[in-house]
């Protein structure tokens, strides 16, 4: 009788791990995420982060990069995956980089992306401003003049950005390089000093998209409004397409790990929670700690939903 009990005993602890093993497909790999430079990237990495973990995989710190080089390094297998790139906006990026040949892109994580150009309210109101091409009038531009040189002073993209691209393609297709001068450096402290000058009063004239806690501070239709780039529209163009923001992954990496495919391919997160995250990275809560903390409230918050992606996850991987 006695023997018989612990024989059985062992049988279920053998069961139970060979089931808990089945769980956990991911044991024993490292995977390497990689982003861009904008803090407001890591909310979505941190979430399909706690979904790899889940899964048992061992997921090193996330690394950052530039666009272009961001591309490179999934594509070459430097890194695993990134859940950073949009589409159209990157488009050229990934092209570049080997495209569907090297990597796998056929799942938007998040979606309804905006972008455009605004403007402070009152200016727009006062001089009838509601293209940027009205900035090839030099008396309008220096309205938006901040450094005294008699430009417009457009703060812009960080040299690198898909968005940096289409800002210098508009500045010579609508023949705005004599009138406008795009502003680029580090884009949140050039976007800090743009603020301040709205505060203190002062015509200002930018580029921001969502999700992004820039429209959480100045507030379209109440303190900015947005600027199209044809004349006389009843709809404003904004001259740059919604877009969706998509997981890109090492094909070599998707082929060979069917459960973090399958997790990578299932993930979805609301812009709106990805927006309520960015005013938090506003008020300072701006740490790696933070943004993982941030993911674990929305995770528990939908546990059902993510326990979900994770179990058709695991089932792939088995």
């Amino acid at each position: 009788m006695i023997k018989l009990t612990l024989t059985t005993a062992i049988a279920a602890i053998t069961i139970a791990g060979a089931a808990f093993a089945q769980d956990m497909p991911g044991k024993g790999v490292t995977v390497e995420p990689i982003k861009g430079s904008p803090a407001n990237a890591w909310f979505q990495h941190m979430v399909v982060q706690l979904g790899l973990e889940a899964l048992g995989y061992e997921v090193e710190e996330t690394r950052e990069a530039d666009f272009p080089a961001l591309h490179l390094a999934v594509s070459s297998g430097d890194a695993s995956y990134t859940v950073n790139h949009w589409q159209p906006l990157h488009n050229q990026f990934y092209d570049k980089s080997g495209g569907d040949s090297v990597m796998v892109r056929d799942h938007a994580v998040i979606t309804g992306a905006g972008q455009g150009y605004y403007i402070d309210k009152a200016t727009a109101e006062a001089n009838g401003i509601t293209s940027i091409t009205q900035l090839s009038d030099p008396a309008i531009a220096a309205l938006f003049d901040s450094d005294g040189d008699g430009k417009a002073n457009l703060s812009g993209c960080n040299p690198g950005w898909g968005c940096e691209l289409k800002i210098e393609e508009h500045l010579d297709t609508f023949e705005l390089r004599d009138t406008v001068q795009h502003d680029q450096g580090s884009y949140f402290a050039i976007m800090a000093d743009t603020i301040t000058r709205y505060n203190e009063g002062t015509a200002i004239l930018y580029y921001t998209w969502t999700p992004n806690w820039i429209s959480d501070v100045l507030v379209p239709g109440t303190d900015v409004v947005q600027i199209g780039v044809q004349l006389g529209d009843a709809a404003i163009d904004p001259g740059f397409a919604v877009n969706d923001v998509y997981v890109v992954a090492n094909k070599k990496f998707m082929e060979a790990n069917p459960a973090a495919a399958t997790f990578l391919s299932t993930v979805e997160i609301p812009i709106a929670a990805v927006n309520a995250a960015q005013v938090k990275l506003r008020d300072g809560e701006d740490t790696v700690e933070d943004f993982r903390r941030h993911a674990e409230d929305w995770v528990a918050a939908n546990q059902d939903q993510f326990d979900a992606w994770v179990a058709e996850a695991a089932a792939a991987g088995n």
